[in-house]
């Protein structure tokens, strides 16, 4: 990924480029933050269509408009399938909205978060309050430590681990590596759920074959699931499930979700199955 910015005496444009050939360009209305960490550029930008939205080193993490499709995607579709989910892990996710979701399950005794950048966490709490609120939650356990050598020594074991990361560049880069996904594996319980964003199969197919190979290699149970977010490359986004003993759609828990009746701006039990129906395209990528 690549950005510039367009600006004269009346206009601040930002732009997110894949390849140097396509991307997203964003009208700003005001740069809240810029400034750089011990491991990368972090930004602020509220703009006109999205709202505000996090930038790191150049990519789009996550804006206002439309952040609540990634995380409810990736917290809840794990969360209604496994029968017990008391303790989770939770990989990266500093912006805090993945917590945020986990966090509504009351099954949910322990969840630890685990992100390398505490800057991220501190710049969310200020500028993204709503996508926040779930760090002052007594359930959670906040490390800022970095996420694979954390999963490499750490003698735990999880009901769920979700891998909440940025694109494969930078600090991320190690988290789509194969010694990183054993050491996930390590970590969970039997019967346990492994969860990750896994990039746009339209724009990222190399990184999605290699990813599916090396998790088909670990798991029993490997699927793909998507969903539609706007501001995300392609706007089609792709996820990882993987379990040796739980099955996504056969193991979906229908007395929880009747229940619990989450009050969701995406996710629903149609949306549930329905992401599990992959274009052909995308099904040719995980074969």
């Amino acid at each position: 990924m690549s950005f510039k910015y367009f600006e004269d005496l009346w206009n601040l444009w930002y732009t997110e480029l894949h390849n140097g050939t396509a991307g997203l360009t964003l009208k700003i209305k005001k740069v809240l933050y810029s400034g750089e960490s011990r491991f990368q550029r972090i930004e602020v930008f509220d703009t006109y269509e999205y709202g505000k939205m996090l930038v790191l080193y150049g990519s789009i993490m996550f804006t206002e408009r439309d952040e609540f499709v990634y995380h409810e995607m990736i917290a809840h579709v794990p969360l209604f399938v496994h029968p017990s989910p008391e303790k989770v892990l939770v990989i990266g996710g500093g912006d805090g909205g993945t917590v945020r979701e986990v966090l509504r399950h009351p099954e949910v005794k322990n969840l630890t978060m685990v992100e390398i950048d505490q800057q991220v966490v501190e710049v969310s709490k200020k500028f993204f309050p709503t996508m926040s609120s779930g760090f002052s939650d007594p359930r959670l356990n906040l490390l800022f430590k970095d996420g694979a050598e954390f999963v490499k020594n750490d003698r735990e074991k999880y009901d769920i681990l979700i891998v909440d990361s940025a694109d494969p560049v930078g600090p991320a880069d190690v988290l789509f590596r194969e010694e990183f996904f054993r050491n996930t594996k390590e970590r969970l319980k039997d019967g346990g759920i492994f969860v990750a964003q896994t990039e746009s199969p339209f724009y990222h197919p190399d990184i999605v074959k290699n990813t599916y190979s090396i998790l088909k290699g670990l798991y029993k149970n490997v699927f793909m699931y998507w969903a539609w977010i706007p501001a995300y490359p392609s706007g089609i986004w792709s996820f990882c499930f993987c379990s040796d003993t739980l099955h996504p759609l056969e193991n979906f828990r229908e007395d929880k979700y009747k229940t619990l009746k989450l009050k969701t701006k995406y996710y629903n039990k149609g949306v549930h199955f329905g992401a599990f129906s992959l274009p052909n395209f995308a099904e040719e990528l995980i074969k």
